[in-house]
């Protein structure tokens, strides 16, 4: 479980909402993040979006073999590179990662060894900027975001079709640390594995004599590919 911890003063303060930010010059980035087997391949998405809700930019990269929490880190860590380039100086985020959002405010200690420098990077980044906010919400209302980070982890496991990756991407990276590039365009257009028959996932038991496996209970065509496994 995460420790709490008193809210932090200082660079944290401006995370929490007023009154006098609304309507005041903030983008709004929607950032998530996930790893199919925690950690596995993974991948963040971002969708910003201006004051009149115009869409600005979709993120989308898939990392290589991460953790959930370092794919949601990831995202925040894309969408504080990006308004930074591009010149917006005040940026709301809003993520479905309860456990990110209450790190960043000083809600939640930061304990994990592989989180900590992610975190102490968006403090960087954070410290450049005139405003900041950033906010829980349901995995529901931030489907956009969602979509990208699925994307970017079937792009690396070589699933999704060129056709539907996202326009605008954009890498996010720690000083010196270069994060795994999207899979090629050969590897993304792999095949899935054919079957050759039906019952091709079928267990079939049976036993080895004079180097010739003996399958009991039926047969399979030639050319079919096996695994034998020690019983």
């Amino acid at each position: 479980m995460p420790t709490p911890t008193k809210p932090q003063s200082g660079l944290f303060r401006s995370t929490e909402p007023s009154h006098a930010q609304s309507g005041s010059g903030f983008i709004q980035a929607h950032c998530d993040g996930g790893a199919r087997g925690n950690p596995g391949p993974a991948g963040f998405g971002v969708y910003i979006q201006d004051e009149d809700g115009t869409v600005l930019a979709e993120l989308s990269e898939f990392i290589g073999v991460k953790s959930n929490n370092v794919a949601e880190y990831s995202g925040l860590l894309a969408s504080l590179e990006w308004a930074l380039e591009n010149g917006h100086t005040r940026l709301r985020v809003v993520s479905d990662s309860e456990l990110m959002v209450k790190q960043i405010k000083g809600q939640y200690k930061v304990a994990s060894p592989d989180l900590r420098p992610l975190y102490e990077e968006a403090k960087r980044r954070i410290a450049r900027l005139e405003g900041f906010r950033i906010e829980h919400a349901l995995r529901a209302k931030n489907k956009h975001a969602d979509r990208l980070a699925n994307l970017a982890m079937d792009r690396g496991m070589g699933r999704a079709p060129a056709a539907v990756a996202p326009s605008r991407t954009q890498e996010s990276r720690l000083p010196g640390e270069r994060m795994a590039a999207p899979a090629k365009a050969k590897e993304a257009a792999t095949p899935a594995r054919a079957v050759p028959y039906p019952n091709a996932e079928k267990m079939l038991r049976g036993f080895v004599k004079g180097g010739v496996v003996h399958i009991l209970g039926g047969d399979l065509p030639e050319g079919v590919f096996v695994k034998v496994i020690r019983e």
